[in-house]
This record gives C-alpha cells, structure tokens and sequence, in this order.
C-alpha cells in the first residue's frame, strides 16, 4: 500500500494468541504440555509463523523444531501443513510423526 505521495505505507503487525500444546517427546524437551503463545506477523498467521516464534526462542526450542526435525503438527485437531492458517484462540498441536507397528 501506498501513502498519497507515493511513498510505503507502515503496515501494523498483527497479534494472534494461539494456545500450543506439545505432545510426546517434545513435551519432556521443552518442558512444558501447554501454552498460550502471541505470534506476531504482517498478515494472517500461518503455522510457519508459530514455528518461527517457537524457533526464535533458541536452544531446545530452535534444536527441537529446526530444519530437517521429524515434527508435525495440528489446528484445531487436524493435520496441518506450514502453510495452514492459524486464527485467534486455535489449538495448535506440535508432535513428533507416530510410527505403526
């Protein structure tokens, strides 16, 4: 968007509260089952953008949910992919893949 000189306009941030909930092994790596977690982004939130503010906490947080980690994750109970928008007061699920056997 455009001021009326020509010149960008500041876009304001958007807050979203998400309530996180951590499951299986990542429950004990983080230390935590639960949270409520405010995610800041330019435009609607997506599940990228929970797992940029988890990762930007750094140490367990950026080792557990790094690049090339087994991770998945769920809004709202359903399987969900980076791109899957995230709204004001979902659940969003982050678990390691479950294996059959």
């Amino acid at each position: 968007m455009k001021d009326s000189d020509g010149s960008a306009l500041a876009t304001t941030p958007r807050i979203t509260t998400v309530r996180i909930v951590y499951l299986a092994r990542l429950r004990e790596a983080l230390g935590s089952s639960s949270e409520a977690l405010a995610v800041v982004s330019e435009a609607a939130p997506a599940v990228s953008d929970v797992v940029a503010t988890l990762r930007g906490r750094g140490g367990a947080w950026a080792r557990e949910l790094g690049a090339g980690r087994a991770v998945r994750f769920a809004v709202n109970q359903r399987l969900a992919r980076n791109d899957t928008p995230v709204g004001e007061g979902d659940e969003v699920a982050v678990f390691p893949p479950v294996t059959g056997g």
